[in-house]
């Protein structure tokens, strides 16, 4: 068990946005969290990095107490994430966005002067590698396309020192060609890289092809979890997604 989470709940205002919700990640592999907009899955992604504090309920990572920790601690532990939109510095290049990590990472204050982009070379240009970038490292991150920018956004994460992974929805704006090589990527990466990856789709095609367990989110709460074919069969899934092509 890498992730351990007891009995969540988040409200605003008179909305549970996250219902008693209770799970564990084991340790290594790739698991999803699907459900509806507004089920509650990006609130739980904020609970557990810190972006919010929890109303009630309590976080371990590994054998460490996470609850109430603000992200920057959180990331240091080894929980990374990623954003449904672009998290990028858009007018540094795919180089610098990958060093600036590493900095945060080592504890380094640098600005990026003729001395300070010399440091990490060697290891972004390694990142830059793992997610064939590495052509594109003095490339503005800004006009990347929405594929490249996904795979910079899982370089960030890598030169954080990710140990799990969150990601929220890792293929959304791009092109269907790209869905596919972001799929391997990350199945790549978690193999390669000994990572746990938890991530939230909407893209049934991905989240049934790379998930060793899925959990369903419906109005705060967890619905059901099992294996793609447990879930896929799920009578209660069945009729909350009445219509749902899997």
């Amino acid at each position: 068990m890498i992730l351990r989470c007891e009995n969540l709940n988040k409200s605003f205002g008179g909305n549970k946005a996250v219902d008693g919700v209770s799970l564990t990640i084991k340790h290594l592999g790739i698991s999803s969290i699907i459900g509806p907009n507004g089920a509650g899955k990006t609130t739980l992604f904020n609970l557990i990095t810190g972006y919010l504090p929890t109303d009630t309920g309590r976080i371990w990572f590994k054998d460490t107490e996470i609850t109430g920790l603000p992200p920057h601690k959180i990331s240091q532990l080894g929980i990374v994430r990623t954003f449904q939109g672009s998290n990028l510095f858009s007018r540094m290049t795919v180089f610098e966005n990958v060093q600036v990590a590493l900095f945060s990472r080592s504890g380094l204050t640098a600005t990026l002067n003729k001395q300070a982009r010399e440091l990490f070379q060697p290891e972004v240009e390694e990142i830059l590698e793992s997610v064939d970038l590495v052509n594109s490292s003095h490339v503005p991150s800004g006009i990347l396309s929405g594929g490249n920018k996904k795979r910079l956004e899982l370089a960030i994460a890598l030169a954080a020192g990710s140990q799990m992974l969150l990601l929220d929805e890792p293929t959304a704006g791009v092109e269907l060609k790209d869905t596919v090589n972001i799929t391997r990527l990350i199945e790549k990466l978690t193999r390669e890289k000994k990572l746990t990856v938890l991530f939230i789709e909407h893209d049934m095609n991905v989240v049934f092809a790379i998930s060793e367990k899925i959990r369903v989110m419906h109005q705060g709460s967890i619905l059901a979890e099992g294996t793609p074919e447990e879930v896929r069969h799920n009578s209660e899934v069945q009729t909350a997604y009445l219509g749902w092509d899997t």
